[in-house]
């Protein structure tokens, strides 16, 4: 399988990082422990043993000390299997297998004096062979078209307030615009002297959390010759003190992502989703726009509004979807992991209420609707989106389509990532340049 991956501005992707290695905090003697499978692309095929290899260096030197107690778990699901294994000459190995797609994680625990060491390590077991756990419903379609009619009713009354560059060569506004439910906020950025169509568009978006848009973000793709737009989540207005939105955080939008999952009409992603509609309204409808060019680009809650963009809007040409959330909602009730918000907890029953309005905001429903060709990244020990959600999804995809494994990541893309993610964005721009104009 060939790795790439794509990259938009670096705070649209930061999320916290889980790390392969631990090391201690105290002083010298430094330990560092670290668990990785025994073959450079972790990946295996059903049944066949995976053995994970966990290593101790002490000052960057193989050390000896003691045994370490271990974990095996279908990618965080279910009954772990245990056990203890002695480290000689720096090293202890851990064999598993798993008979069916998915992965397997292993992690390491060790106690070096009064430090504990956790490490964690995944492998892939036939990955590009998993499948949705439960189907679309029946009127997903029609369901998604009656929101999007309804947002169609709502003029756009687009309002751009210039605000300060964010560097030269670069106009920069606060955009606001109507649509269903809290108005469509964030920021704007253009070339200086932009000429009419002439410019791709791009649209990034956030991950989970409460925040203002990032000027920045829309700045760096106006850098790169595109009018771009930073959408805020939530509808927000820009640019406040951070307890402005720490108390909306910690208030009014306290647990948001499980908010309304009882009816598929009440669900807070129903917002979330039809404000990505209205911000591509106000994208192609600037003058500047070349007419054909359209990117929607996230990590993580980002990267699944990425995939629902694409899967709602035609007019998305491409899109980025880092670590992304919200895939195969329905995972448990298939033995198997789900991917945040984890509206259906591991292990509970959900009511059939709850399972019949999430499976309307799947990110591998959106996925398998989609012809815009798509980019995602995964990381083998994301303990949020765990890989085998994100594979879901992913397989879900009949466009054209590339996955960057970033073996040794948990929820967080990585530098190298991340600028192959940009390139990637570029090579879409060039290609489309000289392609078809599509009707305004």
């Amino acid at each position: 399988m060939r790795n790439t991956l794509l990259f938009l501005a670096a705070a649209l992707f930061c999320v916290p990082a889980s790390k392969p290695f631990a090391t201690e905090t105290a002083a010298a003697p430094r330990h560092a422990l670290a668990v990785a499978a025994d073959r450079p692309d972790a990946l295996y095929r059903r049944g066949e043993t995976i053995t994970f290899i966990v290593t101790l260096t002490e000052a960057g030197q193989p050390a000896d000390r003691g045994e370490i107690e271990w974990t095996l778990t279908k990618d965080g699901f279910g009954a772990p299997r245990t056990g203890r294994a002695q480290i000689e000459h720096g090293i202890a190995k851990v064999s598993g297998t798993l008979d069916e797609p998915g992965f397997l994680q292993c992690r390491a625990n060790l106690q070096v004096g009064s430090t504990k060491l956790t490490a964690t390590g995944g492998a892939g077991i036939a990955p590009l062979d998993i499948k949705p756990s439960a189907p679309a419903p029946d009127d997903f379609d029609a369901f998604w078209a009656a929101k999007k009619k309804e947002l169609a009713a709502v003029p756009v009354n687009a309002q751009l307030t210039p605000v300060k560059s964010a560097g030269s060569g670069v106009e920069t506004f606060d955009v606001q615009a109507d649509g269903v439910g809290a108005a469509v906020s964030g920021y704007l950025a253009r070339p200086a002297a932009a000429k009419p169509r002439s410019h791709p568009a791009v649209l990034t978006v956030h991950g989970a959390g409460v925040s203002s848009s990032n000027l920045g973000s829309a700045a760096s793709w106006a850098k790169e010759g595109a009018i771009a737009i930073d959408l805020n989540a939530h509808g927000l207005p820009n640019g406040r003190e951070k307890a402005f939105y720490d108390a909306l955080a910690a208030g009014t939008l306290k647990d948001y992502r499980v908010r309304g999952r009882e009816s598929r009409d009440t669900v807070y992603f129903l917002g979330m989703f039809l404000r990505l509609v209205r911000a591509i309204d106000v994208l192609t409808a600037q003058p500047e726009w070349d007419g054909r060019t359209v990117v929607v680009a996230g990590s993580s809650q980002g990267g699944a509004q990425a995939i629902a963009a694409a899967g709602l809007d035609p007019r998305v040409t491409f899109f980025v979807a880092g670590v992304p959330a919200m895939c195969d909602h329905t995972g448990a009730l298939a033995g198997r992991i789900a991917g945040w918000p984890k509206f259906i907890p591991t292990g509970s029953t959900p009511p059939a209420n709850v399972v019949a309005a999430v499976r309307y905001f799947d990110a591998v429903n959106f996925a398998a609707r989609t012809k815009a060709p798509g980019f995602f990244t995964v990381g083998f020990i994301d303990t949020t989106c765990p890989p085998t959600s994100v594979y879901a999804a992913y397989n879900a995809l009949t466009a054209p389509k590339e996955i960057f494994n970033d073996i040794t990541s948990g929820h967080t893309n990585t530098p190298a990532a991340r600028e192959k993610m940009r390139a990637a964005v570029l090579r879409h721009f060039a290609a489309l340049r000289s392609g078809p104009v599509v009707a305004r």
